[in-house]
């Protein structure tokens, strides 16, 4: 009598799921880009030198936006012209230069927004929440007209990128931006231009 004995199948070879693509085209945003938001911003509503600061000092700090709605004026010295940077995300704090535009803003804004000890209020003086801050900057980019969903982060992206465009040495861009990492600076320094710019010279 013949003995029927089942054939297990072949173990069938583990693969990992695919990577899941960012659905951004892009993470960052263009300095051209970022100065028609604050453009834009400063023309809309009651808050419009307000929300512009917002974004310019985003951009210019590589703020998040946790670190942005903590911002109070005891980390701000106007007359010496700088602002103390207290990074979220176990990040190093760094003390940073303020220059003419940032300065204008924040004077405005202290005229604006008196006795606060937060630099961005709402009307009844309290801290600007996250969500407030992420609507504020998706509507300034889509009045600018930027074809892209603009969030917060990316203003963070763009000061990386403008800084190693402009040939800035990478461990003084991690220093500005907090990073503890290396690793995290270095995508900016890849993606600068001017590593090339001696490629082809006709």
């Amino acid at each position: 009598m013949l003995q029927i004995t089942a054939q297990l199948p072949l173990k069938a070879k583990f693969s990992p799921p695919p990577k899941k693509l960012s659905t951004r085209e892009r993470e960052y945003l263009r300095s051209q880009e970022v100065k028609a938001m604050i453009r834009t911003a400063k023309k809309v509503g009651r808050h419009g030198i307000r929300d512009g600061g917002i974004i310019l000092l985003m951009f210019r700090h590589g703020l998040r936006t946790a670190e942005l709605v903590a911002l109070k004026w005891t980390q701000i010295d106007l007359a010496g012209g700088y602002i103390e940077v207290h990074r979220v995300k176990n990040g190093r704090d760094s003390i940073h230069p303020l220059r003419s535009p940032e300065l204008r803003a924040l004077r405005q804004i202290q005229r604006d927004y008196a006795d606060t000890s937060y630099v961005f209020v709402s009307e009844r003086k309290a801290p600007l929440s996250t969500r407030s801050i992420r609507h504020i900057i998706a509507r300034a980019g889509e009045l600018a007209g930027i074809p892209l969903l603009v969030h917060p982060h990316q203003l963070r992206h763009a000061c990386g990128y403008y800084l190693a465009a402009q040939g800035h040495d990478t461990r003084a861009i991690q220093d500005y931006l907090g990073h503890k990492n290396i690793h995290h600076t270095v995508r900016y320094t890849q993606m600068s231009p001017h590593r090339f710019e001696n490629f082809w010279m006709d």
